[in-house]
């Protein structure tokens, strides 16, 4: 063993160090591993929150969308939709609608987005509580969020001659306007007003009753079949989108090109990327901002090991002029002292990555983090913990402490043993 680590070792275990030194130690330690520990839940959730706001803006819409350039309606929307399924990379392609419209209830009226699904590419298959391999991306993304009814009756073809057109509400919207399932409302299309015309108005009978998790989707989404739909935004025939879900939602970008070649100019394609980017780019700049926040925290706990260090050059200067006679280097007596604040910064960093893992599942188990929906668009934050993030703590308190060091070791180095041994004297 290097006699520079022996001596670190040796002057971190004496007994014979002064108790103010050895009580800026601890508290080094301490300081640490609580700045550490709060750097790993701060990024925890951060992922956290950026993952469950994508997976639950990917659970309600396309990965891709694809519009005519000019605006206008896609009245051939069959024909592109299967167009783009022969893609590579793309797993189904179905024409929507995101039109606006009223909502008559029990209770009041509301403003609500309808959301047209395209029964003929599905089939009526129930998968409110068993997704079975026949089910669509589309069926089986609904499905999963109804809560309450069933969302067979949407996807059944048949549906649209019915009397009352079947609808899956959203949850928050159910409740404004105190509907239930098996509730019959009206839905009329924003271009009409309330007039007496009943051209762009349809009964509705309530089927089923969805939660997404984001209170945007929840309070003002409508799915219904995509002829009714159209038939009440007074576009009969034809859809304002084709949304298409890709296998990769990373690679998405390469589709989005592969279309546009294949469409020509007369398309244009928007991802998920694209419409979210204000969003995650907010969320990227305020994990930043928390690193560099949480990092300044650890900074301010690391200058104990200044202090620590001073103390030990002060109480060691007789030995450290000792060593200076007998040989030792000016850069063996600075290692000595960045040793002794590496050590200080490992056990830190080592109780504050464990501290850390702890809190985070502690959090996910009892769900401590919840959010005002209507504020946040989501009720609960899980923390999501990965090791690149307990590696990046661990290493920030460690270059911290290292760099906490400097003085001190620099100041051990420049003692002159001549001058400190007659002065002992």
């Amino acid at each position: 063993m290097p006699y520079e680590i022996f001596l670190a070792l040796r002057h971190l275990r004496s007994r014979q160090r002064r108790r103010m030194a050895r009580a800026t130690s601890l508290i080094a330690i301490v300081g640490i591993t609580v700045g550490v520990a709060a750097l790993i839940v701060a990024l925890a959730l951060a992922n956290g929150f950026r993952d469950e706001m994508r997976d639950k803006i990917l659970r309600g819409t396309a990965h891709l969308t694809v519009m005519r350039s000019d605006g206008q309606p896609i009245s051939d929307y069959k024909e592109v939709a299967t167009r783009i399924a022969g893609v590579p990379g793309v797993v189904s392609a179905t024409g929507t609608t995101y039109d606006g419209a009223v909502i008559v209830g029990k209770r009041a009226s509301a403003y609500a987005v309808l959301r047209g699904i395209d029964a003929s590419r599905s089939g009526p298959t129930d998968i409110d509580q068993t997704v079975t391999g026949a089910a669509s991306p589309q069926q089986t993304d609904i499905g999963r969020t109804v809560i309450d009814g069933s969302v067979a009756e949407v996807f059944n073809k048949a549906a649209v001659s019915a009397e009352f057109a079947p609808v899956v509400l959203g949850a928050e919207l159910a409740g404004r306007t105190g509907l239930r399932v098996g509730d019959v409302a009206q839905i009329v299309g924003t271009g009409t007003g309330f007039s007496s015309s009943t051209e762009n108005k349809r009964n509705v009978r309530v089927v089923g009753i969805f939660r997404l998790g984001l209170f945007e989707y929840d309070s003002t989404w409508i799915y219904l079949p995509l002829e009714i739909a159209s038939a009440i935004s007074g576009e009969a025939h034809a859809v304002a989108v084709v949304g298409v879900q890709v296998g990769n939602i990373y690679d998405v970008k390469t589709t989005a090109a592969q279309l546009k070649q294949l469409l020509g100019s007369s398309y244009t394609t928007v991802d998920w990327q694209e419409a979210n980017r204000p969003l995650f780019t907010a969320l990227a700049l305020e994990r930043r901002i928390g690193v560099v926040i949480i990092g300044l925290i650890i900074f301010i706990a690391a200058l104990n090991i200044t202090t620590t260090l001073i103390l030990v050059v002060v109480e060691r200067r007789r030995d450290i002029a000792i060593l200076n006679t007998m040989g030792a280097t000016t850069r063996s007596i600075m290692s000595i002292f960045v040793i002794e604040g590496a050590i200080v910064g490992l056990l830190g960093a080592a109780g504050g990555v464990l501290l850390g893992a702890i809190a985070v599942l502690v959090a996910n188990h009892y769900q401590l983090i919840s959010l005002p929906a209507d504020v946040y668009s989501i009720s609960n934050v899980p923390l999501s913990l990965n090791v690149r993030d307990l590696a990046l703590a661990a290493l920030v308190a460690f270059v911290l402490s290292v760099l906490a060091t400097v003085y001190p070791a620099r100041a051990a180095a420049r003692i002159r043993p001549a001058e400190m041994l007659r002065d002992s004297n």
